[in-house]
């Protein structure tokens, strides 16, 4: 099947034509990477030609303890995902969604083995209780992640997403500008190979988890 090549940022500078209640995406376009989309696919996954190397992120999990996120996520299929809990949409949705999917779809034995790790993009609101409150809710095998924004911002960044600092919108109500894409982690060799958008629905993880999670193309 013939592939068609984009860039990884005119990827992500599409996807700010979509507003969103987490606020307007800005990609990075000094971060760009080739990808591969088979052609014909309409599906929210994009598989990378060049996988991004996992970020060398250390920060607080909701237990108050520091969590390398390539050490601790060494060898397991991974999904990780910048946002923030005071979001009312976007982000509450694609946790849920990925709850839900990985329930439906994946083996205990898969669901064990499988990392999920919500980085939040409000350090400043989002304390470790306060992640660990809200994605017990949602799934309580989720990983949440807080602490230095900057590192949190540069982490983001050499992944291709863009994160900007949490700012009051004209109503005077804060919220936290950045990207909505989840980024999959291979278990086989860690690279980040698979770019989800935020318009993936339980179904369309229902489908692609099983794959993800043995480092196979979606």
């Amino acid at each position: 099947m013939r592939k068609k090549t984009f860039a990884a940022a005119t990827l992500l500078a599409a996807a700010t034509l979509t507003l969103s209640a987490c606020g307007g995406q800005k990609a990075d376009s000094s971060t760009v990477s080739a990808v591969s989309q088979d052609s014909g696919s309409s599906g929210p996954a994009t598989v990378l030609d060049q996988p991004w190397a996992k970020p060398g992120l250390v920060l607080t999990d909701t237990h108050g303890k520091k969590y390398d996120l390539r050490k601790e996520t060494q060898g397991h299929p991974t999904l990780l995902y910048f946002g923030y809990t005071h979001c009312p949409d976007i982000c509450p949705t694609t946790m849920s969604n990925i709850a839900v999917a990985a329930q439906k779809s994946l083996t205990p034995a898969q669901r064990a083995d499988l990392r999920v790790v919500f980085v939040t993009t409000d350090p400043g609101r989002d304390t470790p209780a306060a992640l660990g409150s809200w994605l017990k809710g949602i799934d309580p095998r989720f990983i949440g992640l807080t602490g230095d924004f900057k590192s949190v911002q540069a982490a983001a960044r050499s992944v291709g997403i863009s994160v900007e600092p949490t700012t009051k919108d004209k109503n005077g109500k804060l919220v936290s500008v950045h990207g909505t894409q989840v980024l999959a982690f291979s278990p086989k060799n860690n690279g980040g190979y698979v770019l989800i958008s935020d318009s993936a629905t339980v179904d369309d993880y229902i489908k692609d988890l099983p794959k993800i999670v043995q480092g196979a193309k979606p």
